[in-house]
């Protein structure tokens, strides 16, 4: 498989230049590993936990462990040996060298919350997810994170990808895997099912205790059908038969592997009026898209998936495009009890920018009602957007633009 380079690598030589610590996190198969060997030099040692033998001296020995692979050294998959960590932070105080240790990790949860609890002020926290479609087509990635103002739009419309129906629905299907994207792998339906078994027997036991991977399985295949929408856990409990707080329970392990995004609603000085349950956003569309037994691209595009699948993709490439550039993105949606709803809402620097979704190739300017709401929440409005299958950028309003689904 070819390297596709990667948004974040500048980001991650400039952080391993100021902290001794650096943890990869994301999913399995994204790419963690890949990216921290290809900015290796030569003298960096590199560790797999994955390896039973050195995962029992790891674990056995940690002191021993790190006199066999000093520092520099690249340690792959830090949960399975959580005892390194105060070894490592011994090492860190004694030395204070920047960049002596980079770690990845598949499990948010358990790598966070020992690296956090263990090395606080000395790591620098990285999140990987698969590859954004601009990473996917080579195309300029260390970009402006998005926001639909008009400088950061024309720089990414200096560059577009496909916005017709079938391509952005065989990316949508495919899903950003570099192995599906850019590797061997062309039956993604075994890459999926075995991404899938190894997920469930692996990183759920080691988040929780799932007793039931049977119901845990369908729990995950009915939130898929869910994706873009407002969670109600009630009625989600109540369709896997679980009870509330195991779906919570097991809702938090999805989130912490970085299997989904629940994106929280805006809340302004009319709080009152507002919605304030989240939407759930699976993070690969591809793996959504298996979930739910869609076969082909074609199938999924007149599907009535189609819509809140395609809302699911842009909210994803919106997140990759804040994470990959290692900036934190405020992102929420708005939706009041007055009906009015804007699919998301960016803020930065005190403004609120409004961007809706449409599976649509015709822009129409009633798509922008709903950014009205803003008037009197507090936050000044900016610029808003329309990300539909249009096939240029075009003027909706004065501060609005409709802009092709290849332009993120």
């Amino acid at each position: 498989m070819s390297y596709v380079p990667r948004a974040l690598e500048d980001r991650v030589l400039d952080a391993s230049k100021q902290f001794p610590v650096l943890l990869v996190t994301g999913p399995r198969q994204v790419g963690k590993t890949t990216l921290l060997q290809h900015l290796c030099g030569s003298e960096r040692h590199y560790v797999t936990l994955d390896d039973p033998g050195r995962r029992t001296l790891a674990n056995e020995d940690p002191a021993l462990f790190l006199q066999r692979f000093p520092s520099p050294v690249l340690i792959d998959e830090i949960q399975y040996a959580p005892g390194l960590l105060p070894h490592i932070k011994m090492e860190v105080d004694a030395n204070r060298c920047p960049g002596a240790f980079w770690l990845t990790g598949s499990q948010q949860f358990h790598a966070m919350q020992g690296i956090t609890e263990t090395l606080a002020g000395r790591v620098a926290l990285i999140r990987l997810l698969g590859l954004s479609a601009r990473e996917a087509d080579r195309r300029p990635s260390r970009v402006e994170p998005f926001l639909p103002s008009e400088e950061i739009l024309a720089e990414r419309m200096e560059t577009p990808g496909a916005s017709d129906l079938r391509a952005v629905f065989e990316r949508i299907w495919t899903g950003s895997f570099p192995a599906l994207v850019a590797g061997p792998v062309e039956d993604r339906d075994l890459f999926y099912g075995s991404y899938l078994q190894t997920y469930l027997q692996r990183d759920v036991r080691d988040l929780a205790e799932v007793g039931n991977q049977e119901a845990f399985l369908r729990f995950l295949r009915a939130a898929a059908a869910r994706t873009g929408q407002l969670l109600n856990l009630s009625n989600l409990a109540r369709d896997v038969d679980v009870s509330v707080p195991t779906a919570k329970r097991w809702l938090s392990i999805l989130e912490a592997s970085f299997v989904l995004h629940l994106l929280r609603p805006y809340h302004g000085n009319v709080g009152k009026r507002l919605v304030k349950t989240p939407k759930l956003y699976f993070l690969d569309t591809g793996l959504c898209s298996y979930l739910t037994d869609w076969s082909t691209p074609e199938t999924l595009a007149s599907g009535a998936m189609a819509g809140p699948i395609l809302e699911t993709w842009v909210v994803a490439e919106v997140v990759k495009s804040y994470w990959h550039r290692l900036r934190e993105p405020r992102i929420y949606f708005y939706r009041d009890r007055d009906g009015r709803e804007i699919d998301l809402l960016l803020e930065r620097d005190g403004t609120l920018y409004p961007v809706e979704v449409k599976l649509a190739a015709t822009p129409r300017r009633s798509w922008t009602r709903a950014f009205a709401a803003l008037e009197g929440l507090g936050p000044p409005p900016g610029a808003g957007a329309v990300v539909c299958l249009t096939a240029e950028p075009l003027p909706l309003s004065r501060d609005v633009t409709a802009l092709p689904v290849g332009g993120l």
